[in-house]
């Protein structure tokens, strides 16, 4: 059984591999991929070995929250979730403020010993009510021998602020009595919860943009339906429909699940309805519908009233189908992610070696006057270090780009297939039904007397699709069973230059064979079941597919629509979206291979007294996890 599950307190990339290695270490779970982004694990388990409630209570003792309670909704979580955090982000900016304050002297209370034990209250306000998320996790995976994120600044704030304590009680006799300076960093501590929370609540915003393709696809979803019941129109929640149900739906109003017409009305026709369908299948002209004629659920009747029979419902209707398609894509994660996983799980015990490093070098070097310098180095150290900006690079990056294939009516099943799309330099394409439209009136076994045009039509911006792959370097191969002088004709229409007629489906196999063998990434295009030995055999299978008839288990990619257009689009797509990773991987490197040093104080090697502060960490760290997901987030925007 597949099932994504949201979890709740995941803040980092160690967080998401932990949960990951938790789970994948109990008994009958197959598979798992946790999406930080989606905040969410996508579990392949045997439910006869392993209940939910076992991965629950194991995620729990990790220090995050499985939500599998049918009350509780992953969007009704995440907006609660948000609120606590802006809440506690306005009131640690508050606090904030005012120890920086009293710490600039800004703000004058009493004597400087007066000062700091007010900042000290307010630090112990703001890191035990603002900051308590950080020490409870670290506290628990501590006891689990597991690190993140929360670890690094549940000791960085700590630190410092158990040595701002010891300096407001005990400063002038151990510090001044020896002729050292000493300070407390109360305003330190409590900005990096500051910036921290400032970050995750930015994070969130942005990370809730990333799956906005998914809120469309649900807003096609209505809450409620009308249900003839005893002869009467009764409004009732879709929840309560079952198979059977007879239901009316007017102008206007969306279908609620999948079914059969029974009967159909409109002021064109008596016996018709006509429904838009294009959110679901791309076509932007009404469907007539008559009585027989299938309707999927989120389609909308545009002219005239019709009553259907419920036949799929619930999970089981196409646009469910799709939703959990696009859902389990966005989860997936692409080969250079399964690295990143584990790079963050060594990620947080090195950083914590060299904060220690760190200390130890600056307190040997300098001594005891060192001292104060060795502990603010090596908490900003730990401040500074993001697994974040790391653990988010590749998973925004793929659920914004599947999110956006979604949006163009493009439905690809999983991260492997977006990042293959953009080598693919040959393609291979079946002419009846894929390229040509067949004309359902005529009798085929007449049809070599009919001319070539009343056979069949090329599809709508076929030769455009057609002309765009090869201007990009795609070699297109046309494959049809039909004898030459059509293929010949229809090749030639849409602009294919290679094309073979009169060929079996082993045929079409063997010439992705033969094409792979020359060192070409070949797709291949098909309708998904005359073609299904070509597509298995593919770097990338593309299904045509039309509402019920989505080829989704054949092939790693759907065309939802007829617009063969949506090809060299996705291809596009691919290659935008793994450069957009590759951005996002160098930048979080990068951001952590030059700052580490700098908040450790190397310049100082250099005889340059300049340093990364542990306030500035926090805000750098918070910095660099949002700048990834806005990166991502331009995907959105792209042609």
């Amino acid at each position: 059984m597949k099932k994504t599950v949201p979890i709740v307190g995941m803040a980092c990339a160690a967080c998401a591999a932990n949960v990951e290695k938790r789970l994948k270490g109990l008994k009958g779970i197959q598979s798992v991929a946790v999406s930080l982004p989606g905040r969410s694990a996508q579990i392949d388990y045997d439910p006869a070995v392993i209940s939910l409630e076992k991965m629950k209570q194991e995620v729990n003792n990790a220090g995050y929250d499985l939500v599998i309670e049918s009350g509780r909704s992953a969007d009704e979580i995440s907006r609660r979730e948000f609120i606590l955090l802006r809440r506690k982000t306005i009131l640690s900016w508050l606090s904030s403020a005012l120890i920086m304050a009293i710490s600039m002297r800004w703000l004058i209370v009493g004597s400087r010993d007066m000062g700091n034990q007010v900042s000290l209250l307010l630090s112990l306000f703001t890191l035990l009510y603002c900051g308590r998320v950080f020490y409870q996790t670290a506290f628990r995976q501590l006891i689990h021998r597991m690190a993140s994120m929360d670890t690094l600044v549940a000791l960085s704030t700590g630190i410092s602020f158990l040595f701002s304590v010891f300096n407001t009680f005990w400063g002038d006799s151990v510090w001044g009595s020896r002729g050292i300076e000493w300070h407390t960093y109360y305003d330190a501590s409590v900005m990096i919860i500051t910036f921290v929370l400032t970050g995750r609540l930015l994070e969130d915003k942005a990370k809730d943009a990333t799956a906005a393709s998914i809120r469309q696809l649900m807003g096609l979803q209505p809450k409620t339906a009308r249900i003839l019941q005893d002869g009467a129109i009764v409004e009732v929640p879709i929840s309560t429909i079952e198979r059977g149900d007879v239901l009316e739906v007017r102008a206007g109003d969306k279908i609620p699940v999948d079914g059969e017409v029974v009967a159909a009305e409109s002021f064109m026709k008596a016996d018709a309805a006509y429904v838009d369908e294009s959110m679901i299948t791309g076509e932007p002209t009404p469907a007539e519908k008559k009585i027989g004629d299938d309707v999927l659920a989120g389609t909308i009747p545009s002219q005239g009233k019709l009553r259907m029979r419920a036949r799929q419902i619930g999970e089981d209707t196409a646009l469910a189908h799709i939703i959990q398609m696009v859902q389990e894509a966005q989860g997936s994660k692409a080969p250079v992610q399964r690295i990143v996983d584990q790079a963050a799980l060594i990620f947080v015990p090195i950083v914590a070696l060299i904060s220690l490093a760190t200390f130890l070098l600056w307190w040997i070097i300098g001594g005891n006057t060192a001292l104060p310098q060795a502990i603010l180095s090596a908490v900003a150290v730990l401040v500074i270090a993001c697994p974040c900006a790391m653990g988010l690079a590749t998973p925004t990056a793929l659920m914004v780009g599947i999110g956006k294939a979604a949006q163009e009516k493009v439905l690809i099943k999983d991260a492997t297939a977006l990042e293959r799309l953009r080598k693919v330099d040959a393609m291979v394409i079946d002419k009846t039904g894929t390229l040509t439209i067949p004309n359902q009136d005529i009798d085929f076994t007449k049809a070599d007397d009919l001319p070539l045009e009343a056979r069949e039509s090329l599809k709508p911006n076929a030769a455009e699709a057609m002309q765009s792959l090869q201007n990009s370097g795609v070699e297109v191969y046309m494959m049809s069973g039909d004898k030459e002088e059509a293929a010949r004709y229809w090749a030639q229409k849409a602009g294919i230059e290679h094309y073979k007629s009169k060929v079996l489906p082993q045929d079409k196999e063997d010439l992705v064979r033969t094409l792979q063998q020359r060192g070409k990434t070949v797709a291949m295009v098909g309708d998904g079941i005359n073609d299904t030995q070509a597509l298995a055999l593919a770097d990338v299978s593309i299904a045509i597919g039309r509402g019920t008839d989505v080829a989704m288990d054949v092939a790693q990619v759907t065309l939802m629509s007829d617009d063969l257009r949506c090809i060299p689009k996705a291809i596009r797509l691919s290659q935008r979206t793994v450069k957009m990773i590759g951005q996002n991987l160098f930048w979080a490197f990068i951001y952590n291979i030059v700052c580490i040093p700098l908040a450790a104080g190397a310049l100082h090697l250099f005889a340059i007294n300049f340093q990364i502060t542990p306030m500035w960490a926090g805000m750098l760290m918070a910095f660099s996890s949002v700048s990834v997901v806005l990166n991502s987030l331009r995907l959105r925007y792209v042609a």
